[in-house]
């Protein structure tokens, strides 16, 4: 945990995606390894899965990334629009 709080958290567009848990993991466990956080996207899909609430999921999420919304222009609206 102390290396982390160390690095900077990636931003992750979470807000207006599909609220399920398992999309939302799934976005911020893509988000921290194109930022070259395998092994913190690893630790937080174990935590968030052993997580007892939706609401103690995305804490967890919170924890790694920065949640931002799909509407926020950035890295992920350029890599989308230059498809």
């Amino acid at each position: 945990m102390s290396n982390k709080s160390k690095q900077t958290k990636p931003d992750c567009p979470l807000i207006g995606e599909d609220g399920n848990v398992f999309n939302l993991v799934g976005i911020a466990a893509r988000t921290l390894k194109r930022n070259g956080l395998s092994e913190q996207a690893s630790e937080m899909t174990a935590k968030v899965f052993g997580s007892g609430s939706y609401e103690e999921a995305l804490g967890i999420i919170d924890e790694y990334v920065n949640i931002t919304s799909v509407d926020d222009p950035g890295e992920d609206m350029d890599m989308r629009m230059a498809m």
